[in-house]
């Protein structure tokens, strides 16, 4: 269940070359609206679940976190992530979502980018942030959305001429494991519907202080190839969450 498609030669490579892996956040369709909806982090001790190459722990260091600690399942992720990181004040772990142990109130900010897909059971990843949160801590996160991960395939419907004609959304209601061709490699994904998510975050103690369906950054419409094609349906949810206080 703690599928690690990252440290797959062949995918890594691919991976690799990906736009947001090269260019970081800038390359990123939803990153101008996540951005807007992080805490400050001046004196803040972050978690990043799912930190990838950590550019989200270098934007928190950059921005006077007075700790930063990443987690990824993916050996080769936090090895280019330990490469590109000169604060001493940020450490990464190799650790599953799903394995989260951190002692009570550790962190004031939790964050994670498009990780939480990836578990079949995001109630109890939930529970463990809550528990290593503080009460009015920020829990801040990504994921796929769920009309672009019912089907699972994730891909378009195309027409006669091989222009995409739409997006198809089928057993939404079906939670649940999904599999999608992505960089040429089977990556296994977790289907979950928006009630799911959100009312997960409720019953683990969070309350739900804003959500955004992002549209790409307008700059990326005319740069990236496909981009605006993501105007014609959600790929993501940006959700942004604090602990209730006494939780």
């Amino acid at each position: 269940m703690k599928e690690n498609k990252y440290d797959n030669e062949q995918f890594f490579a691919a991976y690799s070359q990906f736009p947001r892996s090269v260019e970081g956040q800038s390359a990123a369709g939803e990153w101008h609206e996540l951005k807007k909806m992080l805490p400050d982090f001046k004196g803040k001790r972050v978690l990043d679940i799912g930190c990838g190459f950590g550019w989200h722990c270098l934007y928190a260091a950059e921005r006077g976190a007075a700790k930063v600690v990443g987690t990824d399942i993916s050996e080769k992720m936090l090895k280019v992530a330990k490469e590109k990181t000169k604060y001493p004040n940020v450490e990464y772990r190799q650790l599953a979502m799903e394995d989260l142990d951190f002692p009570t109130d550790s962190f004031d900010v939790v964050l994670s980018s498009l990780a939480f897909h990836y578990t079949p059971d995001f109630s109890e990843v939930c529970g463990r942030i809550s528990k290593c949160l503080r009460s009015g801590g920020d829990f801040v996160f990504s994921v796929e959305h769920p009309v672009f991960t019912a089907l699972g395939t994730q891909e378009w419907v195309y027409d006669q001429a091989g222009v995409a004609s739409h997006w198809p959304v089928d057993h939404y209601f079906t939670e649940g494991r999904r599999e999608a061709v992505f960089l040429g490699e089977t990556v296994v994904k977790y289907h979950k519907t928006l009630t799911t998510y959100l009312n997960t975050l409720l019953q683990t103690g969070f309350a739900i202080t804003e959500i955004v369906e992002p549209r790409p950054a307008p700059e990326l419409l005319e740069t990236v190839l496909g981009m605006k094609d993501e105007l014609r349906r959600p790929m993501m949810l940006l959700v942004a969450a604090k602990k209730q206080e006494g939780r």
